[in-house]
């Protein structure tokens, strides 16, 4: 029996990234409460903070920029448009949530378990809504879907190089941490990412 793939509309599509962005939100919100870093453009970003004290939302809008030329040329135009409504969406949620929620006390292994499956959720389903968060993700989408190669795998190899950095920027324990909140959020898109299983794209 052939199983008839329909295309998300744009309400499912709004819905998808703006979810996806808030779970990824509420995961960078977990993390700097702890003083944690994670992956990606959201970990070069959390460097940067940790390093200028600037804005993190603004810092993580900029250095997406120049991926989105790039992923124009290789992954289209609405691949890019999404990728720009969610980087977009996280910002504001990372600007704002902080007027809706505080959090006085957290477990910092609870945070980067948390947090890491928060982002990987959240990640997953803007990746299935035809979208990402930029950056590493464009380069990760990208390589599963021209050269066959798990986005999940890539990922994580690039994660592992940006949290490297972060032994010149934060004591042992936290990087350990941070790498266990990098697995967890790797390990959801690793298992749930994967050719052919997903019939609603």
């Amino acid at each position: 029996m052939e199983i008839e793939v329909k295309p998300h509309n744009l309400l499912e599509d709004t819905q998808g990234l703006l979810t996806g962005s808030l779970f990824v939100a509420l995961a960078v919100l977990l993390l700097r409460q702890a003083g944690l870093a994670t992956g990606g453009t959201t970990g070069a970003a959390f460097l940067i903070y940790y390093g200028t004290g600037w804005p993190l939302a603004w810092v993580l809008f900029a250095i997406n920029l120049p991926f989105y030329a790039f992923g124009w040329s290789a992954l289209g135009r609405a691949f890019t448009i999404k990728t720009f409504f969610a980087v977009g969406a996280l910002s504001a949620y990372i600007e704002f949530l902080p007027a809706f929620i505080h959090i006085d006390k957290i477990d910092s292994l609870f945070a980067a378990v948390m947090g890491g499956l928060l982002a990987g959720t959240g990640i997953l389903m803007i990746i299935r809504h035809g979208g990402s968060l930029g950056g590493v993700t464009i380069i990760a989408v990208y390589a599963q879907k021209r050269l066959g190669l798990r986005a999940g795998v890539v990922q994580m190899v690039i994660d592992g190089v940006i949290l490297a950095v972060a032994f010149g920027m934060l004591d042992p324990l936290r990087v350990a941490l941070s790498l266990v909140g990098a697995a967890a959020l790797n390990f959801v898109i690793g298992i749930n990412h994967r050719a052919g299983r997903y019939f609603g794209a």
